[in-house]
C-alpha cells in the first residue's frame, strides 16, 4: 500500500479509484453523509478530516470533513486531489445576505468574493473564484428535482466569523461594515468561510468544484424585521446533502 497522505490520513489503494468526494466542514455531518451511500464505512480520522467511503451507481464516492476556513480546506483537497479525486462538492452552511435568502434555503455558489487569505496564496485577487458550470448544473438540477426553494449566485467568503457578527468591536469596523454592504448592494446572496478557497484551488489543480449551502438564518432579513424569532434559523442539513448526493449520480451519468 503506498504512503497515507500527512494530513488526512488516506493513501490512494483506501479510496478504490474514487474520483468524487463531497466534502464538509463538520466531521459529524460524515456519517451522515456516508450513511446514503452503498456500503459505507468508515476511513480515517487525524485532525479535523474525518472520512468514509462508499459507492453511488455503482461508483466508488469519499465524504471527508475539511474542518472551519480555507487553509484546511485547501489541504484536503490538495491531498485528496494526489489521490485520484477531480470532482468536489462542498456542502455546508452559511448566513443568508439577500432578503430574498431565507432559512433553511439551498444556496448553490457560483462564484465566491475572496475575502479571505488562503486563496491570495494561489492566484492575485483579480482572479475570480468559480465554480464548475457543469457541477453548478447537476446541483440545480438536483435542488429542482427535491422540490428544494434553491438560489444560485456569488456568496463572500470570509476568515473571520465574529468579524462578521460583531464588526463594531473590531478596530477596523469601517472597512467591514463599508465592505458588507458593498458585498450585499452587489448582489451576494450568502456568507460563510471556506468556498473561494475550494474553486480557487480547483481552478489552479483543473480540478472540478462546486458547493451547496444551507442557509441557517439571515442576518439582514432579521434587522428588516422579516423573520419571526420560530422561522430565524434551521440547523438541519439533510436537504443540502441530498441535493450533493444527487447531483454526485447525476454527474456520474453524465461522465459515463
Amino acid at each position: 500500500m503506498s504512503e497515507k497522505l500527512y494530513h488526512i490520513g488516506l493513501s490512494k489503494e483506501e479510496l478504490e479509484g474514487a474520483r468524487y468526494a463531497i466534502i464538509a466542514g463538520d466531521p459529524g455531518r460524515i456519517p451522515s453523509i456516508a450513511s446514503s451511500f452503498d456500503s459505507p464505512r468508515a476511513l480515517a480520522s487525524n485532525r479535523e478530516y474525518t472520512s468514509w467511503l462508499g459507492k453511488l451507481e455503482g461508483k466508488s464516492v469519499v465524504a471527508i470533513s475539511h474542518g472551519i476556513g480555507g487553509p484546511s480546506t485547501a489541504i484536503c483537497i490538495e491531498e485528496l486531489y494526489q489521490l485520484g479525486v477531480d470532482t468536489f462538492i462542498r456542502v455546508g452552511t452559511s448566513g443568508g445576505m439577500s432578503l430574498d435568502v431565507l432559512a433553511g434555503d439551498a444556496v448553490i455558489a457560483a462564484g465566491a468574493i475572496r475575502a479571505e487569505g488562503t486563496s491570495r496564496e494561489y492566484l492575485p485577487i483579480e482572479f475570480p473564484a468559480i465554480a464548475d458550470f457543469e457541477v453548478t448544473q447537476a446541483l440545480k438540477e438536483a435542488a429542482d428535482k427535491l422540490g428544494a426553494r434553491s438560489h444560485v449566485g456569488v456568496v463572500q467568503c470570509k476568515d473571520s466569523f465574529y468579524g462578521q457578527h460583531s464588526p463594531e468591536r473590531m478596530p477596523v469596523a469601517g472597512d467591514l461594515l463599508y465592505k458588507w454592504e458593498a458585498w450585499i448592494r452587489g448582489g451576494a446572496l450568502a456568507s460563510e468561510m471556506e468556498t473561494a478557497a475550494e474553486f480557487t484551488v480547483c481552478s489552479c489543480l483543473r480540478a472540478r468544484a462546486g458547493a451547496v449551502l444551507l442557509a441557517v438564518w439571515n442576518q439582514e432579513r432579521e434587522k428588516a424585521g422579516l423573520d419571526s424569532r420560530q422561522e430565524a434559523q434551521v440547523h438541519d442539513s439533510s436537504l443540502t446533502i441530498n441535493i450533493a448526493l444527487e447531483a454526485v449520480k447525476i454527474l456520474m451519468k453524465r461522465d459515463a
